[in-house]
């Protein structure tokens, strides 16, 4: 299970550059994916072998003065509850402000390692500016640059120390994992006990190793499957419900942990902006996908053109990944609660899919051969083989071409629609590449 590692402190003091320069090195390998850098505030870092998650608490403050430090402190409180460790960012040029001792006495007060990290010492003379810091009574600073990156390196040496190891979990692996995920009041809890009902027929309550992301085992309608529960049953939070940031962290720690997340949208209010960043940390993690449109019983218009136009939005806000089942159900009337399950189940075993090479090339190559890759410069592209890669999180098929390097996106995801309309990929994100031959 993977660590999380917040980035909290006022603004200006370079959160975001130094998020960038952790996750950076991981950004470069995975921004083969259209689409990923909308939203900057979650990446992962790799150190030494290890990775960990980083949230920058940066993005989601609303700048208005009133509210300004009120976000601020309401930032950092959710971090300390849904992080493992804080990295707090003070600025050595500026110095210490009246901002700064008021997350030092939050972080104080949490039980978390904190890292009080001292940023902008770009040279030298910047590093006498540090001592002032010891005023907040977290430690020894880290002086970096993380503009230049230097001090970074030691940095995360220090923080790798500092992390909990992650243990294994005892979970069974062949097992699929579902994961409810969604805002505030879109109907998560309800749909959960939906699925348990009454008769909670629990096998096993395994406690997640990383600050409770709860496993419930449940082998009901014939199902065998383990909820991944967002630690909701913590404890009710002190912040309001509705901040858009304490959902994103709830939802993480799920995501990453799940095979399948099944997305609850809410029918009465449609998809919104935070819909949107928790579809994003599911395409960021690969996971499967089954989008739920709860509250169904309260919709006036249920013709089927009003289903058509409610799938039509969704699928296009969620473009260029469409091939997903979308369910209209309600966790109250226990309507279609079923039909959840099942196709979670069904795009679980969609992930697993394994496609004979034999299969592939005799479906795929006359596909190829009527509509070839455009050639580039007067160079004709030419692709002789295709076939899938065993053991992989998700499936990935490698198309082995003479001049891969001028295969263009638009033809990547060409292939990937002509793999989607002859298997049963559905809710499944899939890797295409084009090899060297």
């Amino acid at each position: 299970m993977g660590n999380l590692v917040a980035i909290v402190g006022r603004p200006n003091v370079g959160k975001s550059t130094l998020f960038n320069r952790l996750t950076n090195s991981r950004r470069a390998i995975v921004s083969d994916e259209a689409g990923t850098t909308r939203d900057r505030q979650y990446g992962k870092c790799e150190w030494n072998g290890r990775e960990f998650s980083v949230v920058d608490t940066g993005g989601w403050v609303v700048n208005s003065d009133d509210v300004f430090e009120e976000e601020i402190r309401k930032q950092v409180i959710v971090a300390t509850e849904e992080a493992d460790l804080v990295l707090f960012l003070v600025d050595i040029k500026n110095g210490l402000t009246d901002l700064d001792q008021d997350v030092a006495l939050i972080l104080r007060r949490s039980k978390l390692p904190v890292v009080l990290v001292a940023n902008k010492a770009d040279d030298g003379k910047d590093l006498y500016g540090q001592y002032e810091f010891y005023k907040l009574g977290l430690g020894d600073p880290f002086c970096v640059s993380a503009a230049t990156g230097s001090g970074t390196g030691d940095l995360l040496d220090f923080v790798l120390s500092k992390l909990p190891a992650a243990d294994a979990d005892d979970l069974d692996d062949s097992t699929p994992r579902f994961a409810v995920v969604g805002r505030p009041n879109a109907g998560k809890s309800s749909i959960i006990n939906a699925f348990i009902g009454e008769d909670r027929n629990i096998v096993t309550d395994i406690a997640g190793t990383t600050r409770d992301s709860i496993y419930t085992k449940y082998d009901k309608f014939g199902f065998d499957f383990y909820l991944v529960d967002t630690a909701g049953i913590r404890r009710k939070n002190k912040v309001t419900e509705d901040l858009e940031f304490y959902s994103v962290m709830r939802s993480i720690r799920a995501i990453e942990n799940s095979d399948v997340c099944i997305l609850m949208i809410d029918a009465t209010r449609g998809i919104e902006a935070q819909d949107m960043n928790i579809f994003q940390l599911i395409q960021k993690n690969n996971k499967s996908l089954v989008v739920v449109v709860n509250k169904w019983d309260l919709v006036e218009d249920k013709s089927q053109i009003a289903i058509k136009t409610f799938e039509t939005a969704i699928r296009q806000r969620m473009a260029p990944f469409v091939d997903f089942p979308i369910i209209f159900a309600s966790a109250v009337t226990k309507q279609r609660i079923f039909k959840v399950l099942e196709t979670a189940k069904q795009v679980y075993l969609n992930r697993k899919i394994k496609i004979g090479t034999s299969k592939l090339n005799e479906v795929m190559l006359p596909i190829i051969e009527q509509t070839p890759p455009p050639s580039i410069k007067g160079k004709y592209i030419k692709i002789k083989y295709v076939s899938q890669v065993p053991d992989t999180q998700i499936p990935t098929f490698v198309f082995y071409a003479n001049l891969p390097q001028y295969v263009k996106e638009a033809y990547r995801r060409f292939l990937e629609n002509k793999m989607r309309e002859n298997w049963t990929l559905t809710g499944t994100p899939i890797n295409v590449f084009i090899r060297q031959k």
